[in-house]
């Protein structure tokens, strides 16, 4: 019998933030699965995992619903590896949107299930297929999908012995929306018919009710949140900037801030792009994410941040469900994402484990116009903030510079320089020069007050439309509100000089089709209009074809029939 409104059993679990007084070992877990549980170094489960794991263990249907970073994977893993027959065929299958979330899913499931044997493997693209098939028929139990790519493998016969008892859709309401579902309903015709079905998902939007409704039998439903609540551990922080300040912002934030471990998100892959370059030209150990990387690289950036070879990744929305890094410290939104949901996801990359974490949001008054983000029921969500001003960055990098010097150890090798340059220089003279050189090179640009201080903010967020839905009573006149840029800044003026723009910006200025700044006419041979474009995209410079229009949504901007998981090359226009 599948899933009837009436038929389905809600069960309300705890809020995020509370602390279970269940222990694993009460859950009804195999002692194997308890051992991977003891080596993960967990102590009490989150809520999800209070409430699914029971369930799942009885045999039951399941609907999560919960944000990222609640514990999904494990809330489905350690019931699911608890019920392995180990009968040398592939006996769990977890689909995925994204690479990332499958190469992390199937690691954890590794981790957890060691003590009990259970072998993993991630199917996706970007690896050879005959490696793959090579592993699942060497006796994997568990495969971890996206579903272009098991596609592939299904239809030209290369499974063998691939009967999954268990199916779990990991993430369903996005993979969806990445135009997957036709291919999820064929691999779940394929299942076998008295399959045990899995569906975790951040919101429940019609489609999924629909996939629920037609593959799932009597499921019990276990609400922990809409997905539309960020965690309370994270300090959402709203800066409002121009548009061509964004860069100027973006570096005095980490200037000040000094993350132990960021992600940057962006809205295009080409804002990624200029960002990393910029980045590294200032010396900041940045890496980057998108998808039109191939899977190696994208893999050496986050296991550079993991290490602590790099302190920042600059990512698109491919990277907000499918990275989990421990200990990220700060999320920045340099574009603010489309909607709520999306902003959610990005921001959950912090705050995790039960740690505190940041969030910062650069936006225009224009994305504060109409966004759900930014509406009156979520307003008071956020704190406004500033961009630190010239002071606040000078005073920051003389408290790490003094640090630096406490830290020196002495030489006494160097004993006579010292001694030279103290009879040549006076202490305060000489600190002023060693200072000068120790920080050669980390100009602070743009103008001492860039974007609106928080009270202007604050009056922004409230009377303008993004709160109010009325008309924006908010614009900008030489940095305050009130009309449309004066005060010396010309309209869409470039980025430099006093127009508050960079100072020594290599890259020259910028244009109209990514901000402020070039001339009208037509965008540089090879360059293409912004995301927020409405107009057609140009042919992209490597000749891969003609761009979707406008370069919203799940694709961000490939060509048609590319897809996020370097599978099956079939259209998959949004729709």
């Amino acid at each position: 019998m599948t899933m009837t409104e009436k038929e389905s059993v809600s069960v309300a679990a705890t809020e995020p933030s509370a602390v279970s007084a269940v222990r694993f070992d009460q859950l009804g877990l195999s002692p194997a699965m308890l051992q991977g549980v003891t080596a993960a170094g967990f102590t009490t489960p989150t809520p999800i995992q209070e409430a699914a794991i029971p369930a799942i263990l009885q045999g039951k249907d399941i609907i999560g619903q919960a944000q990222t970073g609640t514990g999904k994977t494990a809330a489905f893993g350690l019931p699911a590896m608890s019920r392995l027959r180990n009968d040398r065929s592939v006996e769990i299958l977890v689909l995925t949107p994204t690479r990332e979330l499958a190469i992390q899913v199937s690691d954890e499931l590794f981790r957890l299930g060691q003590f009990a044997g259970a072998k993993s493997v991630p199917v996706v693209g970007g690896q050879a297929y005959l490696r793959q098939v090579e592993l699942i028929n060497r006796g994997a139990q568990i495969v971890v999908a996206t579903p272009g790519r098991l596609m592939d493998h299904m239809r030209e016969g290369r499974l063998k012995k691939f009967t999954p008892h268990i199916v779990i859709l990991d993430e369903a309401d996005e993979m969806l929306d990445r135009g997957f579902v036709d291919d999820i309903r064929e691999i779940l015709k394929s299942c076998p018919s008295d399959r045990q079905t899995l569906l975790f998902s951040a919101t429940m939007p019609n489609e999924v009710k629909s996939l629920a409704r037609e593959f799932m039998k009597d499921p019990t439903h276990i609400l922990l949140s809409t997905g539309q609540q960020a965690n309370l551990d994270i300090e959402q922080r709203l800066i409002v900037v121009r548009n061509h300040e964004r860069e100027s912002a973006l570096v005095r934030i980490l200037e000040v801030e000094d993350p132990e471990k960021s992600i940057v998100f962006c809205r295009t892959k080409r804002d990624v792009d200029e960002l990393q370059e910029m980045l590294t030209q200032r010396g900041v150990a940045a890496k980057s994410i998108h998808g039109d990387m191939s899977q190696a690289i994208r893999n050496q950036a986050v296991q550079s941040l993991k290490d602590g070879r790099s302190r920042i990744i600059i990512a698109t929305d491919v990277a907000a469900r499918g990275i989990d890094i421990p200990n990220v410290t700060h999320v920045i939104n340099f574009n603010v994402p489309e909607n709520r949901e999306r902003y959610v996801h990005r921001i959950g990359r912090t705050g995790r484990a039960g740690k505190r974490g940041i969030a910062i949001s650069l936006a225009t008054p224009g994305d504060l116009r109409g966004s759900d983000i930014f509406c009156a029921k979520h307003a008071d969500d956020f704190t406004m903030s500033e961009v630190p001003t010239r002071a606040a960055v000078r005073a920051r990098l003389g408290a790490r510079l003094a640090m630096a010097v406490d830290a020196v150890h002495i030489r006494d090798e160097w004993a006579s320089v010292a001694s030279e340059l103290a009879e040549r220089y006076s202490a305060e003279e000489l600190a002023k020069r060693l200072v000068s050189i120790m920080s050669s090179g980390r100009t602070i640009s743009g103008e001492d007050r860039i974007g609106l201080n928080a009270e202007e903010g604050r009056r922004m967020l409230k009377q303008g439309e993004g709160a109010s839905g009325g008309p924006a009573k908010f614009g900008f006149r030489g940095g305050r509100p009130g009309g449309g840029f004066r005060g010396g800044r010309p309209s869409g003026g470039f980025g430099g000089g006093s127009s508050g723009g960079f100072k020594g910006d290599s890259r020259g200025p910028r244009g109209p089709f990514r901000g402020e700044g070039r001339p009208e006419g037509r965008p540089p041979e090879g360059r293409r209009f912004d995301g927020n474009s409405s107009g057609p995209r140009k042919f992209d410079s490597n000749g891969s074809g003609p761009r979707k229009f406008g370069g919203k949504g799940p694709g961000e901007g490939r060509p048609y029939g590319s897809r996020s998981d370097g599978g099956s090359t079939r259209d998959h226009r949004p729709n």
